[in-house]
């Protein structure tokens, strides 16, 4: 990946508090910034950009790019005469770009899942405080009959074998969402297989919109929300009213098809209450 003069002043109008409309600025990096939630993207027909946090870019610059100083950068490029060597000062890297050197997503399972990597055998059995990660994702096959469960917390990822009654009727394939870095691979990976995607996330407006956001869009069809068919006595019960006081809705409800989706919203807005995924660890429910 490469920052372009163009796009670098863009960013730069950006970080001034700018919104500048999407067709002047439309690159594979922007989509990148908007996938990673660090510019906001809005309008259907004139749609417009602005950046919803400047730390959060300085680091995607700094982590993807090693680029440390967008201002010098830009001085850089416009001027003819800069040298290699001064693009190694600014940028760390004599070719002013960088390759992930590491990469891949980690999966979790608590029965064995036979997969397939890189055209060999690979057991998904992770013993109970470890987990498997996936290096070569483009190599990386399963089952079609294995669901991909997205977990959007760690503390739920890591006690799979504590939720598996809520998994009764599918074979799953637990994916974790963090190191969050690491989720564009995964979804790299997820587009490229037949398999079905469920994401089990918090019950309340900032899961929907993680969801929503970052796997709907991309996925489309295959992808749906994990919905517990206990949901509506546990968040009357057992959810937080502090979760949705404080939570704004950062989606398109009228976009929304899956009426199962649209019945825990309802929920959710009815009882004014957001339920953390932790709640559905066996040994928390009482």
């Amino acid at each position: 990946m490469k920052l372009s003069l163009k796009i670098a002043k863009v960013l730069e109008r950006l970080i001034k508090g700018e919104t500048i409309a999407y067709s002047v600025a439309k690159s594979r990096l922007i989509e990148d910034l908007v996938f990673e939630n660090i510019l906001l993207r809005k309008g259907k027909h004139r749609k417009t950009i602005s950046l919803r946090t400047e730390k959060g870019l300085n680091n995607f610059l700094a982590n993807q790019l090693q680029i440390h100083n967008l201002n010098q950068y830009i001085s850089a490029l416009e001027n003819e005469q800069s040298t290699r060597a001064e693009f190694v000062n600014i940028t760390t890297d004599s070719k002013n770009s960088k390759e992930r050197a590491f990469k891949g997503f980690l999966v979790n399972s608590y029965d064995p899942i036979i997969a397939e990597l890189n055209n060999k055998e690979l057991i998904i059995n992770p013993v109970a405080g470890s987990f498997t990660f996936i290096y070569d994702y483009e190599g990386f096959k399963i089952p079609e009959d294995v669901t991909v469960v997205g977990v959007e917390n760690a503390k739920n990822f890591s006690c799979v074998r504590e939720q598996r009654y809520l998994f009764g009727n599918i074979t799953p394939l637990f994916v974790s969402r963090y190191p969050q870095n690491q989720n564009k691979d995964f979804m790299k990976w997820m587009k490229s297989i037949p398999n079905n995607y469920l994401h089990f996330g918090d019950f309340d407006m900032a899961g929907i919109g993680i969801y929503l956001n970052e796997y709907k869009n991309y996925l489309s069809d295959k992808a749906s929300f994990f919905i517990p068919e206990s949901i509506k006595n546990d968040i009357r019960e057992k959810g937080n009213r502090n979760r949705y006081d404080t939570q704004r809705i950062n989606f398109n409800v009228d976009s929304i098809v899956e009426p199962e989706l649209l019945e825990l919203i309802l929920t959710i807005n009815t009882e004014k209450k957001g339920l953390d995924q932790e709640y559905y660890i066996n040994g928390d429910i009482t």
